[in-house]
């Protein structure tokens, strides 16, 4: 029984115990049987390095011809040389060779029984074992003989448990989202204020891959000297000389207003500085809309783009920005097409606790949503972060959601909480994180000296797709 939880039953401990040279004998037999999973060979390759498409890509593994290393050599001794290791003889065995030959190939999904049997004794602990796998079907797929040394002391210990892998492809929601821009038209965007390498190159990059036409704004000196620098060429790229980086912020939100530009987008200057331009009076790009920041982030572990907000802009919202906040990111989740996007009001616990005021607001928001005032998603909170991404968490608190344990998108409680929770996914999850501010008359695309080069470009599609999606609206 266990100590914390006397009514848990406990499960029996599992041991992994070996036999000596002197208990074998001729005849003795160990089996295990493994069914072939694509997680197998991607960890393969990922362990090797070895990227064959033979190997890894499925399109072969549905055919015939899976001949690869991984299905046959690889793969299959492993499992023999488990057997050997683990059962018999087990721990304590020192291998002397293993030859063996592939007779018919393994594709993913088949299952194959590993068997070793003891065919002869010899002087001085060695042992020979006849090895074969035989798939689901009992046709032998591969025979061998391995001698080994079989070990003179006993071993008994309890088996390890070895811990889940998860393989996961980087970026690959990005992949798709700019996938997404290909037969868009490049939007003409005011980049401010590019005056370092990182922020020139990306506005550069997305020019290249058709996704934005660039108007670079700042010290044309200065500009043109990162450039060179960087080895970029800016024929046929439209500059406006600007002193500084206020001014250049000033006359890209200028461009804006008279519908010049389709988007702005930050370069080497910081956030409050553009923003500043942004609602400035004398040209403010103001609309009924609080503005506000979202993240779109592709996390590894996350089976869908996840968009957290508002992490720059609102720093204590208050009910009626809150609203804003929440109707921002339902558009731009649409404009991704996400139809319903799901929408997590996140706060520390599930249930209205007065003292925990983002309780009430996430009760509130959902009441809004209810009677009409935030309309295009479906909303659930008050939801803590577990429960809002894990089904398992979800499951286990007993929550009945049609949000929980799959949010599309997760609205904190302020901007402290929304900043921290999305650097807690690109420092430790290796999520890559692209970021818009929208409720302003244009998308304003906001990038960091930390970000990646695809998240940079995964910003500037963000702006596109909204940018188009708002023209077919108004069509």
């Amino acid at each position: 029984m266990s100590a914390l939880n006397p009514d848990a039953a406990v499960a029996p401990m599992q041991y992994i115990e070996n036999k000596t040279y002197d208990e074998i004998t001729v005849g003795d037999i160990a089996t295990l049987t493994r069914t072939l999973k694509p997680q197998d060979i991607e960890l393969f390759s990922v362990m090797s390095g070895d990227v064959n498409p033979a190997h890894v890509d499925a399109d072969y593994a549905k055919t015939d011809i899976f001949h690869g290393v991984i299905a046959h050599g690889m793969w299959g001794g492993a499992l023999i040389s488990a057997v050997l290791g683990t059962e018999l003889p087990g721990p304590g065995t020192i291998f002397l060779n293993q030859s063996l030959k592939f007779v018919l190939p393994v594709g993913l999904g088949d299952t194959v029984t590993v068997r070793v049997e003891v065919t002869d004794k010899q002087d001085k602990g060695h042992v020979k074992l006849a090895c074969s796998c035989l798939n689901q079907h009992d046709k032998v797929v591969i025979e061998g003989v391995a001698p080994v040394i079989a070990p003179s002391e006993k071993v008994r210990r309890p088996r390890v448990v070895l811990p889940e892998v998860h393989l996961h492809t980087q970026r690959a929601q990005y992949a798709r989202l700019l996938a997404a821009t290909d037969p868009l038209d490049p939007i003409r965007t005011g980049v401010v204020h590019p005056c370092d390498s990182a922020s020139l190159t990306s506005a550069l990059e997305a020019a290249r891959q058709g996704i934005i036409i660039p108007v670079l704004i700042g010290p044309k000196v200065r500009i043109e000297a990162v450039a060179s620098a960087a080895g970029r060429d800016l024929d046929g790229i439209d500059i406006i000389n600007a002193p500084h980086s206020h001014a250049a912020a000033a006359a890209a939100v200028a461009l804006a207003r008279t519908g010049e530009v389709a988007a702005l987008m930050k370069g080497a200057l910081h956030t409050d500085e553009i923003m500043e331009a942004v609602v400035d009076p004398a040209y403010s790009l103001r609309t009924e809309r609080r503005m506000s920041h979202i993240y779109v982030l592709d996390v590894p572990i996350y089976p869908k783009q996840l968009l957290i907000s508002d992490a720059a802009i609102n720093i204590a919202p208050d009910l009626a920005i809150k609203r804003d906040i929440v109707q921002n990111a339902i558009d731009l989740a649409r404009t991704l097409g996400i139809n319903l996007p799901k929408v997590a009001i996140l706060s520390a616990v599930e249930t209205v606790t007065p003292r925990i005021a983002s309780t009430l607001g996430a009760a509130a928001l959902c009441k809004m949503a209810d009677r009409g005032q935030i309309t295009g998603g479906l909303l659930d909170g008050r939801l803590a972060f577990d429960n809002a991404i894990s089904p398992a968490a979800e499951a286990v608190k007993g929550i009945v959601s049609d949000v929980a344990g799959i949010a599309d998108q997760l609205v904190a409680p302020d901007l402290e909480s929304a900043n921290m929770m999305a650097k807690q996914q690109i420092y430790l999850a290796g999520a890559n994180a692209a970021g818009i501010v929208l409720g302003a008359q244009v998308p304003i695309i906001l990038t960091s000296r930390a970000d990646s080069r695809v998240a940079r470009l995964a910003s500037c599609a963000l702006a596109q797709l909204f940018v188009s999606h708002r023209a077919q609206e108004a069509s």
